[in-house]
């Protein structure tokens, strides 16, 4: 590479939980640079999901549970050889794995239908919390497409 690689960016922890990994999903989540909106979403979505969960766990630990489940290990990329596509399946590293979760399930919970934003990301939460949910069914389909395509595999970089 010609370039030097860029510095990774400090991330303030949100001001209730103390949490980067929170600050970047809320990142995520923002539309027109409306942080505090964005915020405020987030944090009602908790609210529901602490009153939600089953008592022994906090909303920050449902939440952390649910990315996990929707974090995929493998994902399929293409490349050209010999005038043939090959969908080459490749492991992801931690980052774009954190980062595939979070805009999975800002997706899927936009996409489902009910009131008010706060509302579906809570349910989102909580079914990928519990492995269901089209966040983790799209997990799934990521690792299904990866391990058919397993035979290119050879062909990774």
């Amino acid at each position: 590479m010609r370039k030097r690689k860029p510095k990774v960016r400090q991330i303030e922890p949100d001001p209730r939980y103390g949490d980067t990994t929170i600050t970047r999903f809320v990142n995520m989540m923002m539309l027109d640079g409306k942080k505090s909106t964005a915020f405020r979403v987030f944090y009602d979505a908790m609210d529901i999901v602490g009153e939600r969960s089953e008592g022994e766990e906090t909303a920050q630990e449902v939440f952390h549970k649910a990315l996990k489940n929707v974090m995929p290990q493998v994902e399929v990329r293409s490349r050209r050889i010999g005038g043939a596509t090959f969908q080459i399946p490749t492991e992801i590293r931690p980052g774009r794995r954190m980062s595939i979760a979070m805009k999975w399930m800002i997706k899927y919970a936009r996409a489902r239908s009910g009131k008010g934003m706060a509302n579906k990301l809570s349910q989102e939460i909580l079914a990928a919390a519990k492995g269901e949910g089209q966040a983790v069914k799209k997990k799934e389909d990521t690792h299904r497409m990866a391990e058919s395509n397993r035979a290119f595999a050879h062909f990774a970089r």
